[in-house]
């Protein structure tokens, strides 16, 4: 149980790290340490990427608060659609075979990636 513990923690802390610099939930980096590394299951991993979720927004949100970053219209309808998507997605999500899902990460992981090198500053 330590060393998944300090793995665990490891993860935490890396995909905190990203969450803060890069503004990412998360996600991108805990769901292919999580299947990779800590052994969970696609769908375990998603859904529990999601749950991760929660403290990290609660810590940066706090922070970027404090510092008058936050846009409070644009969080409030991002925030609306947002929810009714993650609604939506976690549905579907249960009925697609774990392949499936990984590959369709792997799409999205990749169309960010070129998306974000291509954008111009």
């Amino acid at each position: 149980m330590r060393v998944n513990f300090v793995w665990y923690l490891a993860a935490g802390i890396g995909s905190g790290i990203l969450a803060g610099f890069l503004g990412i939930g998360g996600g991108i980096v805990l769901v292919p340490v999580m299947v990779g590394v800590l052994g969970l299951n696609q769908h375990r991993a998603h859904a529990t990427s999601l749950a991760v979720i929660i403290p990290i927004a609660m810590a940066g949100t706090i922070i970027y608060v404090l510092r008058g970053d936050i846009n409070l219209i644009t969080t409030i309808i991002i925030g609306a659609g947002s929810i009714a998507g993650v609604i939506i997605g976690a549905r579907v999500m249960v009925i697609v075979s774990a392949h499936r899902l990984r590959q369709g990460f792997g799409v999205y992981a990749i169309v960010i990636a070129i998306l974000l090198l291509l954008q111009q500053t």
